[in-house]
C-alpha cells in the first residue's frame, strides 16, 4: 500500500476538524437542561431609585432572555408589570413604588430553559429629586430620513409633565438649544430643521419638584438623497452575449444600490425579481432570448434610507 505524505494527512485532519466545528451552524444545540442564574436585584432587596437594573448570567448558545416582572408575586399575581424579550442579558426598566417578582428563562431558535426561581424585590417612594427618565425611542446613535419624527420615554411615578430638549451642541448652552418643551404624556412629535446630529434628553417634573435629567441620546435626521448613479457597461444600445455584467459607478455617501430593469417598451419590468437590491456595483444579467431588447438603469440608497435620483436609461439587444 502506498504511504500517504504527513502534509496530505495533515490536511485531512484539518478537513475533518472544519467539519465538525461547523456543526454549531448546522445543528442548534439544546439548552434545555440550562438554567440562568440570576445576578441583581438580589433577592429581598429595597430599591430607593424607580429604575431597577434587571441583571442575570449569560446562558452558552442562548439567542434571547424572556423576562418577566409581576407584583406582588407569581404565586398570586395581581398585574403583569412586564413581560418582555431581551437580548442582552442586562435589562433597565421604571417602575413605580411597591412590591415585585421577576424571572427569566434562555431561548434559542429551538429550545428554551425553565423559567428560573423567582426573585423579590421593592421600589420605595421617594421624591422623584433623585430619579431620572427612561429614554424608550430611538435607541442612542439612530440614523432617520423621518421628520417629524416621535420620541418616546418612560413614565416616572410621582411626575405630572415631562421637559423634552433637544439641541445640536450636547446642552453647551442652555439658551441657545434648539427645543425646549413641556408635556404631560411620555411622547412627543418633532420636526427637525435641517439634516444634522441632534441630541436629546427628558427630566420629569411635578409641582414641587423636578427629576434629574436622563441619559443624553443622539439621533442624526439625513433625508438628503445621494447623487445620481453613472452606468459604466455596457455601452448604450450594444448588442452583446449572455450573461450580461451590468456595472456602475460607486457613490461615496451610498450603502446599497437599486437595479430596474425593463421589457421593450422601456417601462414595464422584466420579472418580478426587479427592481433588486444589491450591495454591489455590479448584478450578471442572464435571462432572456436573442433579439430581446432590454432596459435598466440603477439608483442608489444611503444608510438613512434616502433613494436618490436613478440613472440615465440604457438599453442592449441580446445577441
Amino acid at each position: 500500500m502506498e504511504s500517504r505524505p504527513l502534509s496530505y494527512l495533515l490536511i485531512a485532519l484539518c478537513a475533518v476538524a472544519t467539519l465538525l466545528s461547523s456543526c454549531d451552524d448546522i445543528i442548534e444545540p439544546s439548552i434545555n437542561k440550562s438554567q440562568v442564574t440570576l445576578e441583581a436585584p438580589s433577592d429581598q432587596y429595597t430599591s430607593t431609585s424607580y429604575t431597577v437594573n434587571f441583571w442575570w448570567d449569560q446562558v452558552n448558545h442562548a439567542l434571547s432572555y424572556h423576562l418577566q416582572v409581576v407584583t406582588p408575586s407569581f404565586t398570586s399575581p395581581g398585574s403583569l408589570v412586564l413581560d418582555t424579550i431581551v437580548k442582552s442579558y442586562k435589562f433597565s426598566y421604571n417602575l413605580s413604588p411597591g412590591n415585585y417578582q421577576w424571572r427569566v428563562l434562555a431561548q434559542n431558535g429551538s429550545s428554551q430553559t425553565a423559567y428560573c426561581t423567582p426573585r423579590s424585590f421593592s421600589v420605595a417612594a421617594t421624591s422623584i429629586k433623585q430619579q431620572s427618565v427612561q429614554l424608550s425611542s430611538p435607541a442612542n446613535n439612530f440614523l432617520t430620513n423621518q421628520s417629524p419624527f416621535i420620541f418616546q420615554w418612560s413614565n416616572l411615578y410621582g411626575a405630572t409633565q415631562y421637559r423634552f430638549e433637544i439641541d445640536t451642541n450636547n446642552f453647551v448652552d442652555e439658551k441657545a438649544i434648539i427645543a425646549n418643551m413641556v408635556i404631560p404624556g411620555q411622547q412627543i412629535s418633532f420636526t427637525f430643521p435641517k439634516d444634522k446630529t441632534y441630541q436629546w434628553r427628558v427630566r420629569a417634573e411635578n409641582d414641587t419638584a423636578r427629576a434629574q435629567w436622563s441619559v443624553i441620546n443622539s439621533i442624526t435626521y439625513d433625508h438628503t438623497p445621494p447623487a445620481q448613479v453613472s452606468l459604466s457597461s455596457p455601452a448604450d444600445a450594444l448588442t452583446v452575449p449572455l450573461p450580461v455584467s451590468l456595472q456602475w459607478s460607486a457613490i461615496a455617501t451610498s450603502v446599497r444600490y437599486k437595479l430596474y430593469v425593463f421589457k421593450s417598451d422601456s417601462t414595464t419590468l422584466y420579472n418580478s425579481t426587479f427592481p433588486v437590491t444589491l450591495n454591489t456595483t455590479s448584478y450578471s444579467f442572464a435571462s432572456g432570448a436573442s433579439g430581446d431588447k432590454i432596459y435598466w438603469k440603477v439608483s442608489a440608497i444611503d444608510a438613512a434610507g434616502n433613494e436618490g435620483q436613478a440613472s440615465i436609461l440604457r438599453s442592449f439587444t441580446l445577441q
